[in-house]
């Protein structure tokens, strides 16, 4: 009952960000990918510097690390305890995840290039989770689990309960119900 409460309530929060004029979803979306990006560039001047032996390469890694540093804190306003971190973190796993899932798609290998975006997507639904206030560690930390009851919750949007899963109270997965209820708050096609 505890977890239909929670849910409602995360419905509602999704429910106002959408309808609250303030937020640029669109252009934040835009600005999450740029830091990805930027955290993938520090990484490859690190190896650069370490495998050249040149430490300019190291220079430049600090002015990309501080401009990263300047534009995350355009989403991450409320860095409590080690939300910066985790923030940053999970858009690094995003990143990898989604460029392993690109080279195996490469390969042919359709399944994991599947999962491995699956999981990437998950990290990215959670660095919004956490940034817009929708979910707390705390609801994060309680849905351990991975399951919830979504299909038992009326105000739970319908798109956002797997079509496998509609007939069925069956137990879903928290971090891939909130992105498909992330998806129609964050759209970057909206203009």
């Amino acid at each position: 009952m505890e977890e239909d409460i929670k849910i409602k309530e995360l419905v509602k929060k999704i429910s106002e960000v959408q309808n609250n004029q303030k937020f640029d979803l669109s252009s934040d979306e835009d600005l999450s990918i740029a830091i990805m990006n930027l955290i993938s560039i520090e990484e490859h001047l690190f190896f650069t510097a370490e495998k050249t032996e040149n430490p300019k390469y190291l220079d430049l890694l600090n002015q990309v690390r501080e401009m990263r540093k300047e534009l995350l804190q355009k989403i991450v306003k409320n860095p409590e305890g080690e939300i910066w971190c985790i923030s940053k973190h999970l858009l690094a796993g995003t990143m990898r995840l989604e460029e392993v899932g690109t080279k195996a798609l490469g390969k042919g290998d359709k399944g994991q290039a599947q999962d491995l975006f699956k999981k990437a997507y998950q990290l990215y639904s959670l660095f919004w989770g956490l940034n817009l206030q929708l979910v707390s560690v705390e609801d994060v930390k309680a849905q351990a689990d991975g399951n919830f009851n979504a299909a038992a919750i009326k105000d739970t949007p319908q798109e956002s309960i797997p079509s496998s899963q509609k007939d069925s109270p069956k137990k879903i997965n928290f971090l891939e119900t909130l992105g498909r209820v992330l998806a129609k708050a964050i759209d970057c096609c909206k203009e």
